[in-house]
């Protein structure tokens, strides 16, 4: 199980990786493919309600039975992903303007998609850092095969689809580089 997770995160920060190539195109004033930019920020909301939300929520019930201690971490968390999904579904409404050649200011564009990866950043290295270790520490075998099991398709499953549904995304993901190599 933490296998997988760490393995999501390396997926999650390879696509980072394809938004930060676009952001840079766009800092320096050129046009990014912004249908690619659509298709990442789309992958990664699906991805975020199938997958990440169900992980947060049994990862935190489990640790305030096991590491009350814990509360303040899994409180913090939360709202840092309540925040990273807000900032990434405004983004999504940018885009649908971009997209239907409505007036959107790049310059903003640019600054709220730098600033929407610092902190995706930033919350996936609270995780590695701090939630990891708790499950690591508190979880045994059972626990993260029940974790395992209650799930939706992992990782595999969600890479598959990146793959038929967004072929140019899933070329430029492959290109990026993995942070497990």
């Amino acid at each position: 199980m933490l296998t997988q997770l760490r393995q999501d995160h390396a997926n999650m920060a390879r696509l980072l990786h394809v938004l930060q190539l676009k952001q840079k195109t766009l800092a320096e004033g050129e046009r990014p493919n912004f249908q690619l930019i659509r298709e990442v920020v789309d992958y990664i909301l699906d991805y975020m309600s199938g997958f990440t939300e169900p992980l947060e929520r049994m990862c935190t019930e489990q640790l305030n039975v096991r590491a009350p201690q814990a509360d303040a971490l899994c409180q913090r968390l939360s709202e840092d992903y309540r925040a990273l999904n807000e900032r990434l579904a405004k983004l999504s409404q940018d885009l649908d303007m971009i997209l239907m050649d409505a007036v959107v200011p790049m310059d903003r564009f640019s600054e709220d998609l730098r600033a929407y990866l610092e902190a995706h950043r930033a919350y996936l290295r609270g995780e590695r850092e701090e939630l990891f270790p708790l499950i690591r520490e508190h979880f045994d075998e059972d626990d993260l095969d029940r974790l395992a099991k209650a799930l939706p398709e992992g990782a595999e499953a969600e890479l598959a689809r990146l793959q038929e549904g967004y072929p140019e995304l899933y070329a430029e993901f492959r290109e990026a580089p993995s942070p497990l190599n």
